[in-house]
């Protein structure tokens, strides 16, 4: 039964939506740090005016309730929809400052893409960005990687909320690393800050050997170690990975790459010595299948197209964008004009299916999730084996994630239920870039790379695409990143709020 929001639901909701723009104002200070560092004092300007837009925002909502009671799942729901979005805004205000986009809606478009972890991009100009805003760009990939709830509750920003567990399901996080909501985001953060650490440096030193100074160095490095590990896809060069024409750069990002499509609860089980789980785990199994079956088709429509110089290139342009699409980072070591006429049709509906299926459950990766399509081939197998079976026999399949699981009706319907809408959005996206004029092929491929958070591009992301079709992948970035049902449950709570009330027979007697 659906329930109305109240006037009380709408002010504890914006309670907890400034406790996040007072936070999101604290994650503002790095960005202007560096300008200040660097002495960029014009972009450092840019960020001290968004804080106090932020601080004063923030500060009228939490005026709404003073001490608000336990968050309900509908408020979680509302709260944890909402943040992705009105964050955005805020977040888009120093980028459109910047004079690097053509309009707001455009800084909007990146503000999203930053915090999804899309990685696709509408900037001008890519190369001669403060370092300020540079930072500001992976700052949001950070933060968005992890998940904006699963930050705030390490920092234990809703204080002893009962109502944790709440947040942290409804932004489409159900893996628990530790029986305790707060243990669990903050090991999460650890592991990403240990993993982004090492990284970090590795890429600084092979910065520093391609001939850059010092500074220049340590930043990229740090920026791609961000990007890589929380499969963001933003680049600090317009050229993304191609600009370094480095090998080493290459592998040490697809080695964070796949980390990062790894779930965070397989990562602890790791941490804490336990590696027996690794391969038995339904989501490696069903990536090593997945995985080895596109690329024999990559590769034979590859081979096919024989657009590169030979074999050591055609390996390394494809076994990176097999990895970038799989954990839907949105590098590439390619140029967007040369995936679409070196690469054939089939090789780059091939990168779509990747993308369209992403990594693990409970990672930084976006799209169906492997959890899902393992446990749908599974549901089928058990569909066939009670095809087959005598009457009287009752089958029962289970898988591997974290300890042995059985087969539910309840896992089966919410891993149909999340596939189905991830198709319907990817086909509503390929019709919509369809009718503004584009080929279907190009179409299918940005619509599948935005809704699966994926930021591979054909050529269709770009300052002078429509602003209709901008809206519209703006909003596939944002449905995709919260798997849909938190929103598809916001929206059919506020429908129903403002529908009016049916009268009692009661009261009509009155």
């Amino acid at each position: 039964m659906w329930q109305r929001f109240t006037f009380y639901d709408v002010r504890v909701i914006g309670h907890y939506l400034g406790v996040l723009l007072l936070f999101f104002s604290f994650t503002l200070l790095v960005p202007l740090l560096t300008g200040l560092a660097c002495r960029e004092w014009v972009p450092a300007s840019h960020y001290l005016l968004t804080i106090g837009i932020a601080l004063i925002a923030g500060c009228l909502l939490r005026l709404l309730v003073v001490n608000p009671r336990r968050l309900n799942r509908q408020q979680a729901l509302a709260v944890t929809g909402l943040s992705w979005i009105v964050l955005a805004f805020v977040a888009s205000i120093p980028l459109f400052l910047s004079g690097h986009y053509a309009n707001y809606l455009d800084a909007l478009f990146d503000g999203v893409s930053g915090l999804t972890t899309t990685g696709a991009t509408v900037i001008q100009d890519l190369d001669h960005l403060s370092y300020a805003d540079n930072m500001w760009r992976f700052i949001m990939h950070f933060f968005g990687g992890l998940g904006l709830i699963v930050v705030a509750l390490s920092f234990g920003l809703f204080g002893k909320q009962r109502g944790g567990a709440n947040l942290y399901s409804s932004e489409g996080r159900s893996e628990h690393v530790v029986p305790n909501i707060a243990q669990t985001t903050r090991l999460i953060s650890k592991i990403a800050l240990f993993v982004i650490s090492i990284a970090t440096l590795v890429l600084a030193v092979c910065c520093l050997v391609l001939g850059m100074e010092p500074l220049r160095a340590l930043l990229q490095g740090f920026w791609l170690a961000i990007s890589g590990f929380m499969t963001g896809g933003f680049s600090p060069m317009s050229d993304s990975i191609l600009y370094y024409h480095s090998y080493t750069i290459e592998l040490v990002l697809m080695v964070l790459m796949i980390l990062g499509s790894i779930s965070f609860a397989l990562h602890a089980e790791i941490w804490k010595g336990r590696t027996n789980f690794f391969f038995r785990d339904i989501e490696i199994r069903t990536a090593l299948l997945w995985i080895s079956v596109i690329a024999v088709v990559f590769a034979a429509s590859f081979v096919v197209s024989m657009n590169f110089s030979g074999l050591v290139a055609m390996l390394r342009r494809g076994l990176f964008m097999i990895v970038a699409a799989f954990s839907t980072t949105g590098f590439q070591n390619v140029s967007a004009n040369q995936l679409a006429t070196a690469f054939s049709s089939g090789a780059f509906l091939s990168l779509a299916l990747l993308m369209a299926v992403g990594g693990s459950a409970g990672s930084t990766t976006g799209g169906i999730k492997l959890r899902r399509i393992g446990i749908i081939g599974k549901s089928i197998i058990a569909t066939i084996k009670e095809t087959l079976a005598p009457d009287s026999a009752r089958i029962v399949v289970d898988y591997h994630h974290v300890g042995r699981r059985l087969i539910s009706p309840q896992i089966t319907k919410e891993a149909m239920t999340v596939f189905a809408l991830f198709v319907v959005t990817y086909v509503v996206g390929t019709m919509v870039g369809i009718a503004h004029g584009y080929e279907a092929v190009p179409a299918i491929f940005e619509s599948i790379a935005m809704a699966s958070n994926g930021g591979l591009s054909l050529g269709i992301i770009k300052a002078e695409m429509p602003p209709t079709l901008e809206i519209v992948y703006i909003l596939e970035m944002w449905a995709g990143r919260l798997e849909f049902v938190t929103l598809l449950a916001l929206f059919v709570e506020v429908i129903v709020s403002f529908r009016p009330k049916r009268r009692t027979n009661t009261e009509k007697s009155r």
